[in-house]
């Protein structure tokens, strides 16, 4: 039998509370389809950072890397900024291990009341995901002081801007072909032109790919006034961060959000995290959506080649909330987070 060594790391909120859940569904689905997995749990979090300095160990990279895979939960808790913890813990993952494409599928599930009406939403984003506007190349001058500035460069370089838009166009392949390239080259004069031209230059080699770049500003209208024109949406570091909370809250709830951080070469580990964040404000309450974990898990299931395991636990997903009243309280009901896994757990096992 087939066992994958997974990386755990439930991280902060209720991170600790859908990890979990993903788990036990990852092992329903898996002992019907004849493979497991061996889990190891890392404990790194801002809890561990308020009680050792870090988020995780100095040697945490080195312990990863060997594994088939990672699943996250949340990371982010009050009293710990944000910078801190993410450039801690999550984004020295994604650069250290190659994981430049992030991929977050998007649908309007029967049952999930959308914000819009109408609304018809099936959708991925595909973020950049270790360069652009998230460098690290910067920093700071004359600290409490009057003219005090802080200064941030965004890089973009030919080989990821290639790299990323040759993964958004093989996809969009694969669905409808259907591709639109998000951009602000009528007011960032260097990055975003780049940008276009690479696009332009990979889309030669996709001729049966329908594709158009449209300015970030206008493309966030488009979203809400016609969400079922887009296909596949490629963005930058920052443009695909905000495009996938956009179209998630358009298809119902960032709770119901997946995501991937791929490292297509698959010289390292690649991570499964939902979109939620750690929700301190309901952390403890035993109500979290745990969608997004499982969602993240089939996405982990795809990857790891067991795409009909995959397409199972999204079908359950669907089937739940198609067919029973069951929902957690931010899609309006009162079920709690293991009885929503519960009813997965059921229709994979």
């Amino acid at each position: 039998m087939t066992t994958h060594r997974l990386a755990v790391i439930p991280g902060d909120g209720i991170g600790t509370e859908v990890t979990p859940a993903a788990q036990s569904v990852l092992d329903a689905v898996a002992a019907r389809h004849g493979f497991g997995f061996d889990y190891r749990e890392f404990d790194w979090s801002c809890e561990r950072y308020r009680t050792e300095g870090a988020m995780m160990p100095a040697d945490g990279l080195d312990r990863l890397r060997d594994h088939d895979a990672i699943l996250l939960g949340a990371v982010g808790s009050p009293g710990v900024p944000d910078h801190v913890s993410l450039w801690g813990l999550l984004i020295p993952i994604r650069r250290t291990f190659r994981q430049y494409v992030n991929l977050r599928p998007v649908r309007c599930f029967d049952g999930v009341e959308s914000p819009l009406r109408n609304a018809d939403v099936d959708l991925v984003v595909v973020r950049e995901n270790i360069e652009g506007e998230y460098s690290q190349i910067g920093g700071r001058i004359n600290s409490g002081f009057p003219d005090e500035m802080a200064v941030q460069e965004t890089v973009f370089t030919r080989v990821g801007v290639s790299r990323i838009a040759d993964y958004a166009f093989r996809l969009a392949t694969t669905r409808r072909h259907r591709l639109t390239s998000a951009t602000k080259s009528n007011g960032i004069v260097h990055t975003l032109p780049f940008w276009d031209e690479v696009v332009a230059e990979r889309a030669q080699g996709f001729p049966d790919v329908d594709w158009d770049a449209e300015h970030i500003d206008a493309l966030c209208a488009k979203v809400v006034l016609d969400p079922g024109r887009f296909d596949v949406i490629v963005g930058s570091n920052l443009f695909g961060d905000i495009l996938s909370d956009l179209t998630a809250a358009v298809a119902g709830s960032i709770g119901i959000a997946p995501s991937a951080n791929l490292n297509p070469e698959r010289d390292f580990p690649s991570m499964f995290e939902p979109v939620h964040g750690s929700a301190p404000d309901i952390a403890g309450r035993g109500v979290a959506n745990p969608i997004g974990a499982i969602w993240s898990a089939a996405m982990l299931l795809d990857h790891l080649g067991h795409p009909e395991a995959a397409t199972e636990v999204v079908d359950a997903i669907a089937a739940v909330l198609s067919e029973t009243p069951l929902r957690t309280p931010d899609l309006g009901g009162t079920a709690t987070t293991s009885e929503f896994t519960a009813a997965i757990v059921k229709r994979v096992a």
